[in-house]
């Protein structure tokens, strides 16, 4: 599967004369997305490692085009020692953050936790 989508972007690629970086936006060492998009090349990168086809792929991120997924793919097989890396602190950043909400919860999220206990004390009071 790897070398087709390699020749599938460098056949896109070179038809249109581009770098493979030009598909991307590279707002700092650990954040690099799809150019035109939202999207971090960290979505893309986790369903092709679930195994998910770049079609499949498609459908899930269906703002996207196979284009610009077989780029994200090619750049990740090109540097996959990097992208790992990457991929590893992205991960842990954000296990970090969601450790931290649930240590000190935002006041919206202590509203919302104190509403739900209120309403299950509401539904056992009416049983």
């Amino acid at each position: 599967m790897e070398p087709n989508i390699i020749k599938a972007t460098i056949s896109l690629i070179t038809r249109k004369q581009m770098q493979l970086e030009d598909y991307f936006e590279f707002l700092n060492p650990d954040d690099i997305r799809i150019k035109g998009h939202r999207i971090g090349i960290d979505h893309v990168i986790q369903y092709y490692l679930q195994g998910y086809s770049s079609e499949e792929i498609l459908e899930e991120l269906p703002s996207l085009n196979l284009e610009k997924i077989y780029a994200t793919l090619t750049y990740y097989l090109k540097n996959r020692t990097e992208i790992d890396a990457y991929m590893l602190r992205l991960s842990k950043w954000q296990e970090q953050r969601y450790q931290e909400s649930l240590a000190n919860p935002s006041p919206l999220m202590q509203r919302l936790k104190a509403f739900k206990v209120q309403r299950e004390q509401e539904l056992l009071n009416r049983a």
